[in-house]
């Protein structure tokens, strides 16, 4: 807890320099000492300062820790188009784009803790339109309002109620929907989801939600964004939607399901069945084929890599990574170019996406959409799934199965089950 202590006081003493009264952008950053000790989540979530944002990345190299906000941008081409107007290939603007990518809340964080490997920084970024100074004094005044404090991990709950949206019976009745609209020729895939409200006696601690998953749910990115002390976005999910490093772009198709083992050797069973099942694999080949004809346009090269199973702790996925190299680096086109995937929407994607909204009865909202970060220098973000939104005393799980000819309604609602259960189960632990 010292280390953020010190890390607060040395960059409040280089605020203290004398900055120009003009307009302009200007980051300052101290190096952190990593401990044990210290947890970015924790930290961040003690701090009644909003928006807060944690991200890590799959891998586990890079982890961000952003709070409040300089700049708020309503989408990513909003955020793209400010980030372009400086010349400043490191700053980041970090946050959440939803099912619809026209809409985002994305930021530019006035702190931002960011570790890259063994190597952690605390940053502060400075912008204003008509001067430096005043915004570095604001800023000076704002770093006095933080502390050492680490919010709770306590996930102690006593449930309410629980409601599904669809219930069973209405599952099933809109996958027969689906199933003859596809037979009728009006799409050949379409992804639909349930969000089931758990209510409980209190307000559920989201942070502590965010914990629980990520210490079990490996080989996923853990993506947390607090809107306000009441609204809170939250996942661990194992997909992702792009990686840009200059104009290096990858990305990936994770689309065709079976369930996960504690056995070893049963999980490798299971993997192997999906590895060989025609429907999942011409589930996965959809979302294969629909990313490379959207990424035609963007990229002078494209490959894809052949087909790996990702073990996760619940469900086991088809993947196919697809690299390329892009003509222009470009976050707004890739955003539009690539959400809604195959994955979440359907094929072809604007008659998928007509069924889901005339036939979903709730709206998306954030699920499905994407987490992450953009910079002129590289991006990355998410697809937000096996996700939970939480607010005031209720969370809502999402979980979603790809339909296509031959669905079976019952084994859908197992598939979407089994992905709900990642969360739910940290909800009521046994």
């Amino acid at each position: 807890m010292r280390s953020i202590l010190a890390a607060l006081q040395s960059l409040s003493g280089l605020l203290t320099d004398d900055f120009p009264a003009l307009p302009g952008a200007r980051t300052l950053e101290v190096f952190f000492p990593l401990s044990d000790a210290f947890d970015p989540l924790a930290w961040l979530s003690g701090q009644a300062v909003w928006p807060q944002f944690y991200w890590q990345q799959r891998s586990g190299k890079e982890e961000i820790a952003a709070l409040g906000a300089v700049q708020t941008f309503s989408s990513l081409a909003k955020a793209n188009a400010f980030l372009h107007t400086l010349e400043r290939d490191d700053l980041r603007i970090c946050g959440v784009n939803a099912f619809d990518p026209n809409v985002g809340q994305l930021f530019l964080p006035r702190l931002e803790w960011r570790r890259e490997a063994g190597h952690a920084q605390l940053r502060i970024n400075l912008w204003s339109d008509t001067s430096l100074r005043q915004d570095a004094e604001q800023a000076r005044a704002w770093l006095a309002l933080l502390t050492a404090h680490h919010a709770s991990a306590e996930l102690a709950l006593q449930q309410k109620s629980e409601t599904h949206r669809p219930g069973k019976e209405g599952w099933c009745r809109l996958i027969d929907q689906a199933t003859q609209a596809i037979r009728d020729g009006a799409f050949s895939k379409v992804v639909l989801a349930r969000a089931t409200d758990l209510v409980f006696c209190g307000a559920p601690n989201a942070s502590a939600l965010m914990a629980a998953s990520r210490r079990v749910n490996f080989s996923c990115y853990h993506f947390y964004m607090a809107f306000d002390a009441q609204r809170t976005f939250l996942g661990s999910s194992p997909e992702r939607l792009w990686r840009r490093r200059g104009t290096a772009l990858r990305t990936e198709a994770l689309a065709g399901t079976v369930a996960a083992h504690d056995d070893a050797a049963t999980a490798k069973r299971l993997g192997d069945w999906l590895m060989r099942d025609d429907k999942n694999q011409r589930e996965n080949s959809l979302v294969v084929e629909d990313i490379c004809q959207r990424l035609q346009g963007l990229t002078h090269a494209l490959d894809v890599l052949p087909a790996e199973i990702v073990r996760l702790r619940k469900v086991q996925h088809l993947r196919r990574c697809i690299q390329a190299e892009l003509n222009v680096a470009d976050d707004t086109r890739c955003l539009l170019q690539l959400q809604p995937t195959a994955a979440v929407a359907g094929l072809p994607r604007a008659q998928a996406l007509d069924f889901i909204d005339r036939f979903e009865p709730f709206t998306r909202e954030w699920y499905a959409g994407s987490a992450g970060y953009l910079s002129r220098r590289q991006s990355e973000f998410c697809v937000t799934l096996r996700s939970a939104k939480v607010e005031g005393d209720t969370v809502r799980l999402y979980a979603g199965a790809g339909i296509i000819d031959g669905s079976d309604p019952e084994q859908e609602w197992q598939e979407i089950e089994n992905k709900a259960a990642g969360l739910r189960a940290l909800l009521f632990p046994e």
